[in-house]
């Protein structure tokens, strides 16, 4: 294979209903570093309908490039439309590499494209770097998160990553920034087009995604039971938190999966981090290690989890967090 032929760093810039998401703003923060090291271009495909407007965002966040497919197959989210217009595109460029968000479409995404194009995808990657030789460095957990390796695709184009929202840093907006919009026609096989959509129905929450939280009140396995979770949501409720957990709260059925931090979890970067009863294995430590303080409270003085914290306090969560959270509404009140 002639990798000379194949250059630039795409980005694949996930929107629902028109409304762009964080990740792809967070991967393209990530391509802008990546293609500066290899002096290439970075090019956003931005797949929809009604959507063109949305390309000047992508080049605010760093792409000096959109390809707008604008097409109304593309209006809803169905696996082989998509994966037949960013697959068209992707022979016709012949993109060095190709990053994708680890989201419930991304997941879905990119290994159809990895398949179509025979190349290979690391999935769920915490870190991406170039090597000396100029290939991409993918790093993930391994082994349930017991290590992290490195892996790359030497002998294929494109170079296939899928990153978790919040893993990457999002940069600042640069609304003077200049890039081109091109668009893009696609020609559908619609013979292979056998799922349509018949309804969507929403589910109606009150919660906050805990990915844009300011503040977590996370519990673990010390916390105990849903009456402890109970006294998380008092403290949460005094500071304006939202309340999440770790893995082990979620397979006790305690924590709904959309609460859980961790590697199968989501990835946060809170201003404020509260780890209630974590112990702190490599796994949650995966979500939430990049959080800007971190306080923990353990009743394990050689738990893991007060090696990444700010503050920890040796003791009964259970005990202490009443107190902290009377304390903090009295402070509260004074400020009233």
């Amino acid at each position: 294979m002639d990798k000379t032929q194949y250059k630039d760093v795409y980005v694949f810039a996930e929107q629902r209903e028109g409304v762009i998401q964080n990740v792809a703003f967070e991967l393209l923060g990530k391509a802008r570093e990546l293609a500066d090291r290899l002096n290439q271009k970075v090019v956003a495909i931005l797949a929809g309908s009604g959507i063109k407007e949305k390309a000047k965002e992508l080049i605010a966040y760093g792409a000096d490039f959109v390809l707008c497919v604008d097409a109304p197959e593309l209006k809803q989210y169905i696996t082989e439309p998509y994966a037949q217009a960013v697959t068209q595109i992707i022979r016709e460029r012949k993109p060095s590499i190709l990053l994708i968000g680890a989201t419930t479409i991304g997941r879905d995404l990119g290994p159809r494209l990895s398949a179509r194009l025979e190349t290979g995808l690391t999935a769920d990657c915490t870190g991406l770097d170039i090597s000396e030789e100029g290939d991409l460095l993918m790093t993930r957990p391994a082994f349930g998160g017991n290590l992290m390796a490195t892996i790359i695709c030497k002998e294929h184009r494109p170079q296939m990553s899928t990153v978790r929202p919040g893993v990457m840093r999002m940069g600042t907006a640069n609304e003077k920034r200049e890039g081109t919009v091109e668009d893009i026609t696609v020609h559908f096989d619609t013979s292979k087009f056998k799922v349509r959509i018949l309804e969507v129905v929403k589910e109606q929450r009150n919660l906050i995604d805990i990915t844009e939280a300011k503040v977590l009140v996370s519990g673990g396995r010390g916390v105990g039971n849903t009456e402890g979770f109970r006294m998380l949501e008092d403290m949460a409720g005094a500071i304006g938190a939202e309340v999440s957990s770790s893995r082990a709260m979620v397979d006790a059925g305690i924590m709904t999966h959309d609460r859980q931090v961790g590697q199968t979890g989501k990835t946060v970067r809170p201003n404020l981090y509260f780890a209630m009863g974590i112990s702190g294995a490599i796994q949650h430590l995966a979500g939430m290690e990049e959080s800007d303080y971190i306080i923990a409270i353990n009743k394990d003085k050689y738990a893991p989890i007060f090696q990444v914290a700010d503050l920890g306090i040796v003791g009964d969560v259970r005990k202490i967090v009443p107190l902290l959270t009377e304390k903090l509404k009295n402070e509260r009140n004074k400020v009233k």
